[in-house]
């Protein structure tokens, strides 16, 4: 299916029948991806009296309660609530799903123990121009990523300076195939998260970010159609399902 869409840069085309899923499935036990110590994803059948909503145990259909957090689950979309005192569910702060998006590649530069996206790395790519959406793969980029555990390990973040340059172009949604786009452990600073808000000073309240997604190396860099899709929790991130479609 061949869709025609006018945007602000122009008509571009897409082929609908051909999207990639850059999320990670919500898998439970340990073989799915999980960060920040948060307890595995747990599905457990509903009882009620003589009824289990569990068909292989004798029901006769499957009722499953899920307990999770979208922030160390999977793949999550967050909005500025996440930071702020104020409330900002993420179904109030992303309204609308479909924008350009620009893929880009990187190796976060080693720095002491840490191993950092930098603005110097970002300007070099994008020299000052964005779309609205940012989607940041980082090397070394291995199924590895569908499955990893980064509780306690220090993966790779983005520096706060990094976090100013995309907000000064303006990009609105912000996706990574990382567990934060802050250090796992600095002390409560969440410096990068409140670059890209640009909070409390005046909050971008319709701006999101995206987390342990996961973007095949088969996909080249370049700008894409992406359909960011969330569950319309009171919350102030929820599990999401981006998808990207090839510009034709």
């Amino acid at each position: 299916m061949i869709a025609k869409i006018q945007t602000a840069q122009g008509e571009i085309k897409v082929d609908l029948s051909k999207p990639l899923d850059i999320s990670i499935p919500l898998i439970a036990g340990d073989d799915n991806v999980n960060a920040f110590f948060i307890p595995p994803i747990k599905y457990e059948a509903f009882k009620a009296g003589s009824f289990i909503g569990d068909v292989s145990k004798g029901g006769s259909c499957n009722v499953f309660s899920i307990s999770f957090n979208p922030h160390g689950n999977g793949t999550h979309t967050e909005s500025v609530g996440h930071i702020s005192k104020e409330k900002y569910p993420i179904y109030k702060s992303l309204t609308e799903f479909f924008f350009l998006a620009k893929l880009i590649t990187i190796t976060p530069e080693k720095q002491s123990n840490d191993y950092v996206i930098t603005a110097a790395q970002l300007e070099k790519v994008l020299k000052g121009q964005c779309p609205e959406s940012l989607i940041i793969r980082t090397l070394p980029n291995t199924d590895e990523k569908l499955t990893a555990h980064y509780s306690g390990k220090n993966p790779p973040f983005i520096d706060a300076k990094a976090a100013e340059y995309i907000r000064s172009l303006s990009v609105k949604h912000l996706i990574l195939d990382l567990p934060s786009i802050d250090k796992e452990n600095d002390g409560g600073k969440l410096s990068a998260h409140h670059a890209f808000w640009n909070y409390p000073e005046s909050p971008r309240n319709d701006c999101t970010i995206t987390e342990l997604a996961y973007i095949p190396n088969n996909w080249p860099d370049d700008t894409y159609l992406i359909n960011l899709q969330i569950v319309s929790f009171d919350n102030d991130a929820s599990p999401s399902k981006p998808v990207l479609y090839q510009l034709l």
